[in-house]
């Protein structure tokens, strides 16, 4: 990998991969995308998302990965995620951990956040899925969860600045009515699972880190059919939930910075 040195652009912790390893994470996301299809395949009424789970992670293993979120650490308490995927059911936001008592019931939708750890590199993507029949409301709010992705992918080119992808993102969702989670933003992604830069899913265009051919950026707009705000689980240290108890949907594909713009690693269900 090769860092670039500190400078205007504010990269020095910023790391550009070769096009082999933008390779090796393309491959990492293309298992990610199968499975992620094949799990909304599994999405009905009276699954529990720990059979979701124990799906992921058998698939992971025997794609010859290792999964990227079990065992991860917890910032604060220690308190290591214990699960393959993060499950997150209606007004859960992110992080939901899967148990065998969650079973799933017509008309919710379920946030699946996949990560995978391949060949010394990380892949990850989420996608919100509804189980079976769901209200208008949960249905808009998936598809403008959808297009605010799309829009945000359209903002990577070499040139632009982080914070477009962010002003694109929040313009789209807060014009259909939808609010951004602010807690919770995507990053940087390769060796490790979470690096430099942070990309968050708001504010102005224009600002921040410049995008540069090499950067791969795992980008995931957040989206709360009512108020932006949202609660950490006191049970269990990781599960985070709307404040309102409001929908909340979650998009999520890793993207290369190619010369040409935009490469989503993986080619994954959409946007």
């Amino acid at each position: 990998m090769e860092r670039i040195g500190v400078g205007a652009s504010g990269l020095s912790r910023t790391v550009l991969k070769s096009p082999a390893e933008i390779g090796i994470m393309d491959d990492a996301n293309r298992i990610i995308r199968k499975i992620l299809a094949d799990l909304g395949g599994l999405v009905r009424p009276d699954v529990s998302t720990a059979e979701l789970d124990a799906f992921a992670e058998a698939r992971i293993r025997e794609a010859g990965g290792v999964p990227a979120f079990k065992g991860y650490p917890h910032r604060h308490d220690g308190r290591d995620f214990p699960a393959t995927i993060c499950a997150s059911v209606n007004d859960e936001v992110v992080h939901g951990i899967p148990r065998p008592d969650v079973r799933l019931r017509d008309g919710d939708i379920v946030s699946v956040d996949l990560g995978i750890q391949y060949r010394g590199y990380y892949g990850d993507a989420a996608w919100t899925f509804a189980v079976g029949e769901v209200a208008p409301e949960a249905g808009r709010l998936l598809e403008v969860t959808r297009e605010a992705l799309r829009r945000a992918i359209d903002q990577v080119r070499p040139g632009g600045r982080i914070s477009d992808i962010g002003h694109a993102v929040q313009s789209w969702v807060e014009d259909q009515g939808f609010s951004v989670v602010r807690e919770f933003v995507g990053h940087g992604i390769g060796s490790s699972l979470h690096e430099e830069p942070q990309v968050p899913n708001f504010g102005p265009p224009g600002k921040g880190v410049r995008l540069h051919p090499g950067m791969v950026l795992a980008i995931e707009p957040m989206v709360n059919a009512g108020g932006a705000g949202v609660l950490l689980s006191a049970d269990d240290g990781w599960t985070a939930r709307t404040q309102d108890g409001s929908l909340s949907a979650h998009f999520e594909v890793s993207v290369a910075v190619t010369e040409r713009g935009a490469m989503v690693l993986g080619d994954p269900l959409a946007p």
